[in-house]
């Protein structure tokens, strides 16, 4: 018998946001994202698929604009510089540290 999966609009949130989660943190690719997803997608019943597209595009659409109005404050902000610097596209590149942001992020809160 086939694993039973949960369709539930939270479940495919928390799929989608653990996986947003891998990527900024470099454990995963952008070819990791893509088989994580055609596996999710295999576990999903038939049946319930027509539920599970609704609520991934509903959670990838907002995502989407979540992150659009973060950029587009960006360059609003004092302080943040309007350079260059723009974030790449590819989930392949991971950002360059500084000594001071990498020992930010290794000390305690």
């Amino acid at each position: 018998m086939g694993q039973e999966l949960s369709v539930s609009y939270q479940a495919v949130k928390t799929k989608v946001h653990r996986l947003m989660d891998a990527v900024v943190e470099g454990t995963k690719t952008e070819s990791d994202v893509h088989a994580c997803i055609r596996r999710w997608w295999n576990l999903v019943q038939p049946s319930d698929r027509a539920v599970a597209r609704r609520y991934l595009l509903s959670v990838l659409e907002r995502s989407h604009a979540t992150l659009n109005a973060i950029s587009s404050e960006l360059p609003e902000l004092e302080g943040f510089a309007a350079s260059s610097d723009r974030p790449s596209h590819s989930l392949t590149e991971r950002p360059m540290e500084s000594n001071s942001s990498a020992a930010a992020a290794s000390s305690p809160v």
